[in-house]
């Protein structure tokens, strides 16, 4: 994949359904926090999702995404989820090279522009209590529901094995 030429929506979409997922996506005013994405979550049912792009100090990336109130350590999940070091945030040219997406877009459907599996996949526990999890589709003006089971699948057929692992407080 080169960068310029991330999957869309559409492409994203077209997948899903080649792969025999069904989701619901509802367009919306972009959002750029989760607290402006809350303001949408009563209307949509289902775990609502944050996402932390974040690397360690050899250049491994990782996606922790978690639910939407959810509080992450940044100090001490690197010992959960197998980095070298203590993480920081991924820095936003990364964050397009490798997902295909800008800030504020972050999203585990991101996957499908990981290419060359630069990036480990976190699905927090609380989180996958949620039957539906709710995603942005590649960008913030639209949030994708799609079946627990069926994220798993969606990034497995991406070429990651997504860990469920607790790193939340």
């Amino acid at each position: 994949m080169s960068e310029s030429n991330p999957k869309g929506r559409t492409e994203l979409l077209q997948f899903l359904q080649e792969l025999g997922i069904e989701v619901t996506t509802r367009d919306h005013a972009p959002v750029f926090t989760v607290a402006e994405a809350a303001a949408l979550a009563h209307d949509i049912p289902g775990g609502h999702t944050k996402n932390l792009f974040v690397k360690d100090k050899k250049d491994q990336f990782f996606l922790l995404t978690v639910e939407e109130n959810a509080v992450v350590d940044l100090k001490t999940v690197h010992t959960v989820i197998g980095a070298a070091s203590k993480v920081s945030f991924g820095k936003p040219e990364k964050l397009m090279e490798y997902l295909g997406v800008i800030p504020g877009s972050v999203t585990a459907l991101g996957a499908i522009n990981d290419t060359g599996s630069n990036v480990t996949f976190i699905l927090d526990e609380d989180l996958m209590k949620h039957e539906i999890i709710n995603c942005h589709p590649l960008s913030n003006d639209a949030t994708t529901s799609i079946r627990r089971d069926d994220l798993i699948r969606f990034l497995e057929a991406t070429g990651h094995k997504p860990l469920v692992l607790k790193v939340t407080a």
